[in-house]
């Protein structure tokens, strides 16, 4: 047996060496090339996944997330794939861009045919992380939706592409359309150790729901100001809006502040979840779209509409469930000014009086709170490329 053994060892090295000695490499191919030459031919990934996992700024709750890069990594080109809709026109990413934060530029978006969507498309952009942000609220999550029906981002995969006025498909289709497409065959391999043929249309959904799981928005300048407040030993998360952040100007300071006393009430101070899962916001009296309330048929959700954290804000206008207000200084303008009272107007925005609040800020105050909301852009987010297009 020792004879055998040595002379194993010996043969490995000679070969080792002629390798080395012939100037070739030997190295551990990710992709066959005959699969990674069927991929290319219709998207550009690199030779091998992109890693989707996640380490979370030292100010939040919670230290990272996990994901399988093979099933992220389908789910990104899924997402992008115009042929998973009805009419191949719409992906998902056609609602939602990367470069506005994963939002729409529009106040109700393009879906199949001539259709359009009933809301304004939901920035994805717009939390800390879906993994840690979104779900069901017993566990102290946020359901997904304006009027927050799904408690997952499968259903809400799901949902989004059965809808018949925005991507039109059902389950055999959706299955179909990525067994037709043969440059999927060493993606779903690697993904779920299955032939292209025997992919359903619950994987194509799991995999887009991983894809959008793992995306998070923390590396804004508020994201890096609120870690270097934290290394001091004498702050602490709650001094967040009465202290300064050292590498904030002096007016995002008072606009931070401002948000602080004013908002972060309902949309969370540290941004990473709301405080308020749903609320009425006075946009209206009387509303055609009853949000929560059109679910629930409680006539004190009536109006209703989920509460956002507001991450990547300045890039995704239009705003509200409806898209009516086309820019961030008229949405500050509304609550300073213009809250209306509808019947079940959020406490929040009441006075004393149960009236509509007006907070009737200055010039000065609107335009330092304007410069703290620019702080939540995340460059770093808007244009990564383990979410960006790979469609050639």
């Amino acid at each position: 047996m020792k004879i055998y053994t040595l002379l194993f060892f010996c043969t490995a090295i000679a070969f080792f060496s002629s390798c080395k000695k012939d100037g070739v490499d030997v190295t551990h191919l990710y992709y066959e090339n005959k699969d990674y030459e069927l991929i290319s031919s219709k998207v550009n990934l690199p030779k091998e996944a992109l890693d989707y996992d996640i380490k979370f700024p030292n100010h939040a709750p919670f230290r990272g997330s996990t994901y399988n890069r093979d099933m992220a990594t389908l789910g990104r080109v899924l997402f992008y794939d115009t042929n998973l809709s009805s009419d191949r026109s719409i992906s998902c990413a056609s609602c939602h861009k990367q470069q506005i934060g994963f939002s729409d530029d529009v106040p109700f978006s393009k879906g199949v045919g001539s259709h359009h969507t009933n809301r304004n498309s939901l920035a994805l952009g717009s939390v800390f992380n879906f993994q840690v942000y979104y779900g069901d609220p017993d566990f102290g999550l946020v359901p997904f939706f304006w009027d927050n029906r799904a408690f997952d981002s499968q259903s809400q995969a799901s949902q989004t592409l059965k809808n018949n006025k925005e991507m039109g498909m059902n389950d055999d289709l959706i299955a179909d359309r990525i067994r037709e497409q043969s440059f999927y065959e060493p993606l779903i391999e690697k993904a779920f150790n299955k032939e292209l043929d025997e992919v359903t249309s619950d994987e194509v959904v799991q995999a887009i729901s991983i894809f959008i799981n793992s995306m998070g928005s923390f590396n804004s300048k508020f994201d890096q100001a609120y870690d270097e407040f934290l290394s001091h030993s004498n702050n602490d998360s709650d001094d967040i809006g009465t202290k300064e952040f050292a590498l904030f100007t002096p007016i995002e300071n008072q606009g931070k502040n401002i948000y602080v006393a004013h908002c972060g009430s309902c949309h969370g101070e540290q941004h990473h979840t709301p405080d308020e899962i749903a609320a009425n916001n006075g946009l209206a009296t009387s509303y055609s779209d009853n949000g929560v309330g059109k679910l629930t048929y409680n006539v004190s959700e009536m109006g209703f509409f989920k509460v956002p954290t507001l991450r990547n804000i300045s890039l995704t206008a239009p705003y509200m469930h409806d898209g009516s207000i086309s820019s961030l200084p008229e949405v500050i303008e509304h609550y300073s000014t213009g809250i209306v009272n509808h019947p079940n107007l959020s406490e929040a925005l009441k006075d004393e009086d149960g009236n509509p609040r007006q907070f009737n800020f200055t010039q000065e105050e609107k335009e330092a709170l304007l410069s703290f909301l620019n702080t939540l852009t995340d460059n770093d987010f808007i244009t990564a490329e383990r979410y960006a297009d790979p469609f050639k």
